[in-house]
């Protein structure tokens, strides 16, 4: 039982014009030739695909099936043919993985300098929680990840890439009110019915909880938001505070009216960001690469924030990580 990329391309185009000689055309066969492939098809399928009218054609329950298996089977095959191009071409591709509390502000920045290092580099992103990048990773369905560290996966060579502090985050009246009971509020004073977190899923969340003293069980906290985006606006209309990360501050700032940011005392808590790979993979020198971009963007961006908003109440000292 067999059949070939042809007669499902052909089927695939009778099916997309809906007549013989239309999707002849289309093919660049005469339509004889094409009928003939379709014939061959219905005999391996064991049953028509199409019912033949005058000036049209309707798909049978059979060819509806087969239509969506040609369809994933002729995709597979011009990835795989592209793949081939790319190779005998020395043309470059990259799979990324990035968690969604980091991709929006460092995935801008990061693409337009690697383009700019290899313009020949095909890219594809994936953003995704934590567990399904490492889930994507050890299927090989990513050669690298950029997540917080540690990733608690096996198997893997982690490069921490550079410290994302938190901030307290929260509209003008809210701030103000938590600093009435005394200066350098640290995140260990927090209420949980005062906290605003994202869903689970998240490993901000649970960052979050474990800088704040909390444990996801504690009552009142609300942790509903989808994006940083969502509960950003959400604690700027005076819904809450949250503990924002020093890479999405600036951004969140800008969009969400009214929202502002302070630093906790020394030792401010922070995440590790890092990128993450099989340690089967090869092209050790090519991640190296791959890192020092993504270090750079995000140095670039957690600097930027040091400087808007400011230092620290309290002595100087070492961070404290989350």
């Amino acid at each position: 039982m067999n059949f070939t990329l042809r007669q499902l391309t052909y089927f695939q185009a009778l099916c997309a014009h809906r007549n013989f000689g239309r999707a002849a055309e289309a093919c660049h066969v005469s339509q004889p030739a094409l009928s003939v492939q379709i014939r061959a098809l219905e005999d391996v399928m064991g049953g028509p695909l199409v019912e033949r009218r005058a000036r049209d054609v309707v798909l049978t329950p059979l060819g509806r099936q087969v239509l969506a298996q040609a369809d994933a089977v002729l995709q597979a095959a011009e990835t795989l043919a592209r793949t081939a191009r790319d190779q005998s071409s020395g043309r470059r591709s990259l799979v990324l993985g990035v968690i969604p509390t980091v991709a929006p502000y460092l995935l801008p920045g990061t693409l337009a300098q690697l383009r700019a290092v290899d313009l020949q580099l095909a890219i594809q992103v994936r953003e995704a929680t934590t567990e399904r990048l490492l889930a994507l990773l050890q299927a090989g369905e990513l050669d690298a990840a950029v997540l917080a560290l540690p990733s608690g996966g096996n198997g893997l060579v982690e490069v921490e890439l550079f410290r994302d502090r938190f901030l307290l985050a929260g509209s003008c009246n809210r701030l103000e009110q938590i600093n009435a009971h005394g200066p350098g509020i640290r995140p260990q004073d927090l209420r949980s019915e005062q906290l605003m977190l994202l869903e689970d899923g998240h490993c901000l969340t649970d960052q979050a909880l474990d800088i704040c003293g909390m444990q996801r069980t504690a009552p009142e906290i609300n942790m509903g938001a989808g994006s940083l985006a969502t509960l950003s606006r959400l604690v700027a209309a005076g819904f809450g505070l949250t503990l924002m990360p020093e890479i999405a501050a600036q951004a969140e700032c800008g969009g969400a009216e009214g929202l502002r940011v302070q630093r906790f005392p020394e030792p401010q808590p922070y995440r590790r960001i890092g990128l993450v790979r099989r340690d089967s993979t090869d092209g050790e020198g090519r991640f190296e690469q791959l890192a020092e971009v993504v270090r750079s963007v995000g140095e670039g961006i957690v600097s930027q924030c040091r400087q808007d908003s400011g230092h620290a109440p309290g002595a100087p000292a070492e961070d404290q990580e989350a």
